[in-house]
């Protein structure tokens, strides 16, 4: 058996060899396990591409791979992706807080039989905003690209080869994970691991980051947002329709009511505010089109050990 790790790299020049250790030192403890790290560093303002080097100058086991440019964490794992050989392949952080330590409880509970197991953590080390945002995450990903509900997903992750082989397929600069894993596959697992404090630094998600994140992840891989719009438009014209009754029934019986202006003014605002947002949501659907069909590229490698 091969395990392949693949590692997005950013800001963690004093951080990703303690998770390389970590990680030889796990594998050490089974034998007759093979294993490749693959670190990417996603254009990091640090150092850390110069201690990837140094850590793949060292070992065999560990490639690395450096992006021309920030492209994302989504994207710097494709990049990770198409370089892995391991018959199972994890994703976890650069930071140290997902457990390298418990990566075997992921393979026994994939070799259960599941394609896809994700770490979960009963007490998440995160702070309150990434709570509430891991939650909204949660319930939009339920509604939008069909995640089972009772599935806990995490950065935490074991795939099996042919999962990894499809998603690496999709060439689209979009890329969003989870979509494309619960596009694969519906056969997925849970299992409780521990969740630890960062070794040191913040989250490099702002919440601008993960809002864009969730609106490519939905707008990427799910059309209801655009079946919501057909039923919001809908509704507004309903409601629009019988407010117009109701004015015409109303100025019947008593020709002395006085045309409402600051009524009318209120339902133009609501009205105007709802095509705008509508035309908005078409106007994403329609510009990511556009770069697809531009051929705008995933990810671009300037370097690489290997």
């Amino acid at each position: 058996m091969k395990l392949s790790f693949v590692i997005p790299c950013y800001r963690s020049e004093n951080t990703i060899e303690t998770v390389v250790q970590e990680i030889c030192d796990t594998v050490a403890t089974r034998s007759g396990t093979d294993y490749e790290i693959v670190l990417v560093n996603d254009c990091s303002p640090d150092g850390v591409w110069q201690v990837i080097k140094r850590l793949a100058a060292n070992d065999n086991h560990i490639k690395g791979i450096c992006l021309a440019k920030n492209f994302g964490q989504h994207c710097a794992l494709m990049a990770g992706y198409g370089q892995a050989t391991g018959d199972y392949v994890i994703s976890l952080d650069d930071d140290g807080q997902t457990p390298a330590s418990e990566s075997f409880k992921l393979v026994d509970k994939l070799e259960e039989g599941f394609d896809v197991v994700y770490g979960y953590y009963e007490h998440s080390a995160q702070h309150l905003f990434r709570r509430f945002g891991t939650w909204v995450n949660k319930k939009m990903a339920e509604a939008i690209i069909g995640q089972p509900k009772t599935l806990r997903t995490t950065s935490f992750f074991i795939m099996r080869k042919f999962i990894v082989e499809e998603i690496v397929r999709y060439p689209h600069p979009f890329a969003y994970i989870s979509g494309l894993v619960f596009r694969a596959t519906k056969n997925l697992g849970n299992v409780e691991v521990q969740h630890r404090r960062r070794i040191e630094g913040e989250s490099g998600y702002t919440i601008a980051g993960l809002i864009g994140l969730w609106i490519n992840g939905f707008t990427a891989f799910s059309v209801k947002p655009l079946r919501a719009a057909t039923f919001i438009g809908l509704l507004c014209a309903l409601v629009g329709f019988v407010a117009g009754l109701y004015v015409v029934y109303q100025k019947f019986l008593n020709p002395e009511i006085p045309v409402g202006y600051t009524s009318m003014l209120a339902t133009l605002l609501f009205v105007g505010g709802m095509i705008m947002f509508l035309l908005g949501l078409i106007g994403e659907y329609v510009g990511r089109i556009y770069i697809s069909i531009n051929q705008s590229p995933q990810y671009v490698v300037r370097e690489r050990t290997f």
